[in-house]
């Protein structure tokens, strides 16, 4: 039995997978984006499975790629068990009216800013994440540069700065620091 196998098996009864391959020895699962939170969740606490590195969160908008039926923006979640030595990829598919899925930074704490990565390029909601602001573009930007009906040729002007330093402030009082402002 290959390790995906041995892994699928392991995942199957904790989470309703829609899909699954094994593709270059890492398993690839698709779940239901209401599911996505139980079964990141059971990667990371099954003793057999030991997700316990996020390593990416990739947005992908399947608007122009032929054959593809099932929803305009898919989310690709990667992992790996540092001490289990595997890797596993979760995906899910979203519409296109209102791309959204439950936030997983609570179970990954590197998730906060990937999350927020994905929705400024690509306006896919994170629910309950903490503070879903942009990072790449400015805070005026409109839009969402990755996806493929954005202009390329659009212009876009900042007229008043934003401060990212919110979470900062907040970091450092916490920390017993004074806020020197």
């Amino acid at each position: 039995m290959s390790a995906s196998q041995t892994l699928l098996n392991l995942l199957s009864p904790a989470v309703e997978i829609l899909r699954s391959t094994d593709r270059f020895g890492t398993l690839e699962i698709e779940v239901a984006p209401a599911r996505l939170y139980q079964g990141v969740s059971a990667l990371r606490d099954h003793p057999d499975l030991q997700m316990n590195m996020l390593i990416d969160i990739a947005g992908v908008d399947y608007s122009d790629m032929p054959g593809h039926t099932a929803g305009r923006f898919g989310l690709i979640y990667q992992f790996k068990s540092l001490t289990k030595k595997h890797r596993v990829t979760v995906k899910t598919n979203l519409p296109a009216s209102h791309p959204a899925v439950p936030s997983i930074h609570d179970l990954y704490k590197n998730a906060n800013w990937l999350e927020r990565e994905a929705w400024d390029q690509f306006g896919i909601v994170f629910e309950n994440h903490p503070n879903l602001k942009r990072i790449l573009n400015h805070h005026e930007f409109e839009g969402h540069p990755l996806r493929k009906d954005y202009p390329i040729t659009r212009r876009q002007t900042l007229s008043v700065s934003d401060s990212l330093q919110d979470q900062m402030q907040q970091r450092l009082a916490s920390k017993g620091y004074a806020n020197e402002s």
